[in-house]
């Protein structure tokens, strides 16, 4: 059997005290859009950057394509596309200028810079906006540059953490839009975000993370059915009722009122 796209094992993240990330094991395959899902804090954007090669993890380990992300980590990021909710954009270079900047970095030729600069503009609809300055663009603007930057190098595995926070009703269905299409060319792509309902219309498959750790993990439907939930916002709160551990029970002498 294949090796997975994307694959975690008790992949763990602890300062001091506090571990942010407890235990995630997680595999993804090609062509799967996977959830991964939880409120602020939870450990989302940790487990992401371990993965990505920016942290180093307490223990546990990560592969991309089948190459350790920290025994070869250039190697890994040639897989990988990452996208922050924060754009990070240089403010004085229009974005024709900053893809081919990033297409240069990441060892493309003129040609294929030339090919992918024409795929990426059609695909996200940058004709308008590819000669302005990314200090005028509006932030929906903003964040399909960044998106082409991430994937200009094409490559197999997409991170997209938060990818639509800031954004209006029209350039997030745009964003996902994208991101669908990715996953039909066999793309393995991680969705982060603490928008349950939006991961439900798009994600095959979703992690609920608490707490820094995996509560459940399962298609959409599934996830709903074993909470007897009709939503997956419903299901999330389910389980995080299930996985907190019982009140107390008082066991000393009856106080009675005076």
């Amino acid at each position: 059997m294949a090796e997975p796209a994307v694959f975690m094992q008790e992949l763990t993240k602890a300062f001091g005290r506090v571990h942010a990330v407890d235990g995630l094991s997680l595999a993804i395959g090609a062509g799967e859009i996977y959830g991964l899902l939880g409120p602020n804090g939870a450990g989302k954007t940790t487990a992401l950057r371990m993965l990505a090669g920016l942290l180093a993890p307490s223990s546990g380990h990560a592969r991309l394509m089948g190459i350790d992300v920290a025994v070869h980590p250039q190697r890994a990021k040639g897989k990988l596309g990452f996208l922050s909710a924060s754009t990070g954009l240089y403010a004085r270079l229009s974005a024709r200028e900053l893809l081919v900047y990033f297409g240069r970095i990441n060892g493309l030729e003129p040609a294929s810079i030339e090919r992918r600069m024409v795929e990426l503009t059609r695909a996200l609809d940058l004709g308008r906006i590819l000669d302005r300055r990314c200090e005028t663009l509006s932030t929906g603007e903003r964040q399909r540059v960044s998106l082409a930057r991430a994937v200009f190098h094409d490559p197999p595995v997409m991170i997209l953490d938060e990818p639509t926070s800031g954004l209006d009703v029209l350039a997030s269905r745009f964003l996902r839009d994208f991101v669908r299409a990715e996953r039909d060319r066999g793309k393995a792509i991680i969705f982060s975000t603490h928008y349950l309902a939006e991961a439900e219309l798009l994600c095959d498959r979703i992690g609920l993370l608490f707490r820094g750790r995996l509560l459940r993990e399962g298609t959409p439907s599934a996830l709903r059915a074993e909470a007897g939930a009709a939503t997956l916002e419903e299901a999330f709160l389910t389980f995080v009722e299930l996985s907190e551990p019982p009140a107390p029970q008082w066991h000393g002498p009856e106080v009675r009122p005076a």
